[in-house]
């Protein structure tokens, strides 16, 4: 699966972001049982505890964490996961 795992990975946009994430399902599909975080509690968990860290990711990576990023887009798009069908 090809992630944005390091620090210099992009994605330029919405769509982008769409695909990642059907990415990110295909891939637990296929290799969920080998996840740390396999469980939504557990990847919830994971996802609080990495957005904390973030500054601290970026910069062991020799990076600043990026000041455009859209938060509320994603907390709105996280929770309307929870109802949306």
């Amino acid at each position: 699966m090809t992630t944005p795992l390091s620090p210099d990975g992009y994605l330029a946009d919405r769509e982008a972001l769409g695909a990642f994430l059907k990415c990110l399902k295909t891939d637990y599909a296929l290799n969920g049982t080998t996840w740390d975080n396999s469980t939504l509690e557990s990847f919830l968990e994971a996802l609080e505890a990495w957005v904390s860290d973030a500054p601290g990711w970026y910069a062991s990576h020799g990076h600043e964490l990026p000041a455009d990023g859209d938060w509320t887009f994603m907390a709105r798009a996280l929770s309307a996961a929870r109802l949306y069908e």
